[in-house]
């Protein structure tokens, strides 16, 4: 996946970490045809699983020693939390009481620890290279993913949310000026 993530994104062929986080930072937050990295690079689009499952793979592929690990936070979003971060748009899209989400980022090593990279939103802060990304979604559980991440997420979603008013709020958020 490096390889084309750096052509798709016009980058060097001698990219550097940082150049490839802020290049998946920059890809639009919208669903893409399907929920895969191949597809997200492709539409140049993506959820946040979609756009760390991609970002994963090229640091696995460039930068193993980062060991990139998912994490899932389930949490709630409510409409005060939804217009704060992202606009009345995607507040709207939410009924009154909220939703519970599943969220996706990556732990990773850099400098001997462990700090949270979040790509998802391309308008929120970007990677300074050494210190952790704020996490775009509400305080909620982290579930550092194992051997099958995509599979468990499914399993906390089915566990949590209602598909109906995630499309919802998904299809809001890709409308969102947040999301570009």
């Amino acid at each position: 996946m490096l390889d084309p993530l750096i052509t798709r994104a016009g980058l060097p062929a001698d990219a550097s970490l940082v150049q490839v986080v802020a290049a998946v930072h920059r890809i639009p937050f919208g669903v893409p045809a399907s929920r895969t990295a191949q597809a997200t690079l492709d539409e140049w689009q993506g959820t946040s699983a979609t756009k760390h499952e991609l970002l994963a793979a090229a640091l696995e592929h460039g930068w193993p020693q980062t060991r990139p690990r998912p994490v899932h936070r389930v949490h709630r979003c409510t409409p005060e939390d939804a217009g704060e971060r992202f606009g009345d748009e995607a507040a709207a899209a939410l009924p009154e009481d909220g939703m519970w989400d599943v969220h996706r980022y990556l732990l990773v090593e850099s400098g001997g620890e462990r700090i949270v990279l979040d790509v998802t939103f391309p308008s929120m802060p970007g990677w300074d290279g050494s210190s952790s990304m704020p996490v775009a979604a509400g305080e909620g559980t982290d579930h550092e993913a194992g051997p099958d991440p995509d599979r468990e997420l499914r399993v906390l979603e089915a566990a949590h949310c209602d598909p109906r008013v995630r499309d919802r709020f998904a299809a809001a958020l890709s409308a969102s000026p947040a999301s570009a």
